[in-house]
């Protein structure tokens, strides 16, 4: 006997997931989710009770498609069909491939770039080392770092994240971290390096760094000074950026910032896609926040801006305008 078809909004739902997990989300396809989300209240509880089935997005869909073009469709026709139970889920996805192997890792970590990189942090977690050179290496929430220490070098390529280095000295090997857009060398230095989207932010917090992009153009920064390395510039910063360090005390500290920003720094600690309405982007945010409870930070935010928070299970959180909640009831 033929298995009963899924209606179409619960076929709907599955085809957002598969958008969503099969390639990195950008504004567009979120919002076009939200509309979607917010057109019935139907649409709504589909959504929720396809998390509920899978207990969270497939997120290695992505890295399935990445690997093996094509299989992101597969998986939709498993979720297409009809199963009454996580359990029965995961069994099926498992006959495609989703979880063999690596892919299985890469699903337990963050990513399986955190998987793969010699040191690493989970969302929500924070974690110190002592280097083999006597340096004190501590990374922020979702971080990667890998190391290069021989004879001749101390090198650390950040591959995502944050991380905060007190260098022990060593005349012979400089340390640098490595990033994306440049390079930073010290020597018996404390600083900070950020990988952001689009630049590398560098806060010095004791004595003086050196940074340079490829093409070798270079900046010199002392105690207190901070730069953004672009690909085709560095940009110092003229406002205070020391406190962008309180995360290593469990804080988010915030004098004049934009709501964008606030929410890029929680993002590491808050499970699943968080999408903030161009709109509200820019509203200036002050005040001082728990990173290890980041509902309560945003709850924080919610009561003192004019935003509405909606969440969507587990794993879908849309900021908007305060009038957006009230054109929804």
């Amino acid at each position: 006997m033929s298995r009963r078809r899924l209606d179409a909004i619960s076929e709907q739902a599955i085809d957002w997931m598969v958008a969503l997990n099969a390639r990195t989300p950008d504004d567009a396809l979120l919002q076009r989710l939200t509309h979607w989300l917010q057109q019935d209240p139907a649409h709504q509880q589909a959504w929720e009770r396809l998390q509920r089935r899978l207990g969270r997005p497939v997120a290695t869909l992505r890295a399935l498609e990445q690997r093996a073009p094509g299989h992101a469709a597969e998986a939709r026709q498993v979720l297409l069909q009809p199963t009454h139970s996580r359990r029965e889920v995961l069994a099926a996805l498992a006959s495609v491939g989703l979880f063999g192997g690596a892919l299985w890792g890469g699903w337990r970590s963050e990513t399986t770039q955190n998987w793969l990189a010699d040191l690493h942090t989970g969302s929500g977690e924070r974690r110190s080392f002592t280097l083999a050179d006597g340096s004190r290496l501590s990374l922020n929430s979702a971080s990667a770092v890998d190391l290069h220490f021989d004879a001749g070098q101390r090198l650390l390529v950040l591959r995502r994240g944050e991380l905060l280095i007190q260098v022990a000295t060593d005349p012979h090997r400089p340390l640098r971290v490595r990033t994306a857009q440049g390079q930073v060398q010290a020597l018996g230095t404390r600083f900070l390096v950020s990988q952001e989207d689009t630049a590398t932010r560098v806060v010095v917090l004791e004595h003086s760094v050196r940074t340079s992009l490829p093409d070798g153009r270079w900046l010199d920064l002392q105690q207190g000074q901070a730069a953004l390395l672009r690909s085709n510039a560095i940009e110092p910063l003229a406002d205070d950026q020391q406190p962008r360090a309180a995360w290593l005390n469990g804080r988010l500290e915030v004098l004049d910032e934009p709501l964008l920003g606030v929410i890029d720094a929680l993002r590491p600690y808050l499970r699943g896609y968080v999408r903030v309405a161009p709109a509200i982007g820019n509203l200036r945010v002050q005040g001082v926040f728990p990173l290890d409870q980041p509902q309560q930070a945003l709850q924080a935010l919610a009561e003192s801006l004019p935003i509405s928070i909606e969440h969507y299970g587990p794993w879908l959180t849309l900021i908007g305008p305060a009038q957006a909640r009230q054109n929804k009831s």
